[in-house]
């Protein structure tokens, strides 16, 4: 496995710009929501000597990963084994309700990618894992194993929006019956020869949509995210930032769904001011989601699929 310190947290220098009005010359709390490798809050820490951090991640490895890397910054780190959707209870444990800023940054991360025995990468032969924490809940053998046809069907299609996820299907059920599946290599094997020739060339490694989709699946991502962004932001003070980075476009709608909500008044047209309570409780710091440029994207692949979206809580509404 590549030294963890080796691997370069996706647009650093814009996230440090993005909270540098909110963070510089002033004590402030970060939470970082997917602590993973600590990449990204090292640097945070390094740049704003007055930063608390709140670290948090499902993922007991990395919180030990990230323990020893960020383990110079001292009594200013906690760290908090949960999944992000518990946030405000995780914050109430450290006598915490408001904060001063968000980071999430989301999918699997470089550490789980490289290490075999986690299963989630195609390119290796191994388990068929795909937990984010290991400790707890069923793997990608047990959906691939157990799960009635349709339901495989509709995840490949939602979640790995894989055109051919019909055709996959009916292979795995017709291997499953031989004997089940139990490594990662199997079942890449089969899904070069369930999808096309044609796709195989032009739609970049056959694995890639089923694995994601799995993986998806297997850590309840999507729906995790729905719950977390809502609640993430119930914890933003008034002129505090969030700071997300996607990877697929299924988590960057959820994210745009959840930041055009509350960036929106709700006093209804017409009326000549804004209703005490009713205008923006966000302004959007991006335009769009924003992505990576071409010098960073050759020397960190991870970076080719990032969205990056911004937000700056500006006030709340009357409930």
């Amino acid at each position: 496995m590549a030294d963890e310190h080796e691997h370069v947290p996706v647009l650093l220098d814009r996230i440090v710009e993005l909270f540098a009005p909110v963070f510089s010359d002033r004590e402030a709390v970060l939470v970082d929501a997917t602590v993973g490798l600590g990449g990204h809050s090292d640097a945070l820490l390094t740049a704003f000597p007055r930063l608390r951090l709140v670290a948090l991640d499902r993922d007991p490895n990395a919180l030990e990963l990230s323990a020893k890397r960020l383990a110079r910054h001292g009594d200013r780190v906690d760290f908090v084994h949960t999944v992000y959707d518990e946030m405000p209870s995780a914050l109430q444990g450290l006598g915490l309700s408001r904060v001063d800023g968000i980071l999430f940054d989301l999918g699997v991360s470089s550490m789980q990618l490289d290490r075999a025995e986690r299963g989630f990468a195609y390119s290796k032969d191994s388990p068929l894992d795909m937990r984010m924490d290991p400790t707890t809940g069923f793997t990608a053998a047990d959906v691939l194993n157990t799960y009635a046809p349709g339901e495989l069907i509709r995840i490949l299609r939602d979640y790995g929006e894989e055109r051919f996820a019909q055709r996959i299907v009916k292979a795995v059920v017709a291997e499953r019956e031989k004997e089940p599946f139990t490594r990662s290599g199997r079942l890449v094997e089969l899904l070069y020869d369930a999808v096309p020739a044609a796709s195989r060339r032009t739609g970049g490694h056959p694995a890639k949509r089923t694995f994601q989709a799995l993986r998806i699946e297997v850590n309840g991502e999507l729906e995790v995210l729905r719950r977390a962004m809502p609640r993430a932001l119930s914890c933003l003070a008034i002129g505090g930032r969030i700071v997300v980075e996607s990877y697929q476009s299924l988590e960057d709608r959820l994210v745009k769904q959840a930041f055009a909500e509350l960036a929106k008044s709700r006093t209804p047209e017409g009326l000549p001011v804004e209703l005490p309570g009713h205008g923006p409780e966000l302004k959007l710091l991006t335009r769009g989601a924003e992505k990576a440029g071409e010098a960073e994207t050759e020397q960190n692949t991870r970076a080719a699929s990032v969205r990056l979206r911004a937000a700056e809580r500006i006030g709340d509404r009357a409930r």
